[in-house]
């Protein structure tokens, strides 16, 4: 059997499947206040009084499940000399020429984009919401904050969902494995050298560990993991 590594811990997953979940809940009720066209997504969800309920609670457990993904990546996410190579040869990427790119750690530029993209978005989601959860609480001097909080709550909104879209398409169309080594955990070694080559060394300690089957698979484009 040929060599495999795990990319993605059990608690990793589990995070990140969590964090998809609520954010999906977030995002579809979110939409459903944000116009009277989606307004049947929050009769679906239980009604518009538990969608409105709801909805800031799982905002906060996104934000959550974001901090906690921080802690856990945030030596992985700085973005490195290497990143930025890779992202100057991004069109080899788009053009499926993976072989062509630039060494990469554990996680590439677009990755690491996304990341921080939706990192600071949670953060003004976060910050905006809590103004919209308690306008109460918001002086009558500083009531322009409810009008710029508004502003702010769906344009971060509107971000996120670009963002997640574009995430998803790319780990579930592009690139083969990136889908299946979220949920089994495991890539193959010649996935693991192929598109984050300089994590592939680090776990190795540069011992190549590709089977005669990944070495073959290394030559096919974007191989499954």
């Amino acid at each position: 059997m040929s060599g495999r590594i795990l990319r993605y811990s059990l608690a990793e997953r589990v995070m990140h499947w969590a964090a998809a979940v609520v954010y999906l809940y977030v995002a579809a009720t979110g939409l459903a206040f944000y116009s009277p066209h989606l307004y049947w997504i929050a009769a679906v969800l239980g009604g518009a009084p538990t969608s409105r309920f709801w909805h800031p609670w799982m905002g906060v457990a996104f934000c959550a499940a974001m901090a906690w993904m921080l802690r856990q990546w945030a030596g992985d996410m700085g973005i490195t000399d290497a990143d930025r190579k890779w992202a100057a040869a991004a069109a080899r990427y788009i053009r499926n020429e993976d072989e062509g790119l630039p060494p990469v750690g554990r996680f590439n530029y677009g990755q690491k984009y996304f990341f921080w993209t939706m990192l600071w978005a949670a953060a003004v989601l976060l910050a905006s919401g809590a103004v919209l959860w308690f306008p109460e609480r918001i002086p009558w001097g500083l009531r322009g904050l409810r009008e710029a909080a508004i502003l702010l709550h769906v344009a971060a909104a509107l971000v996120t969902v670009g963002a997640f879209l574009i995430h998803v398409y790319m780990g579930t169309a592009v690139v083969r494995g990136g889908f299946t080594s979220i949920v089994r955990g495991e890539v193959t070694a010649a996935w693991a050298e192929m598109h984050h080559r300089l994590w592939y060394d680090r776990v190795t300690g540069g011992e190549s560990i590709a089977g005669p089957l990944d070495a073959a698979d290394r030559t096919s484009g974007r191989t499954g993991a």
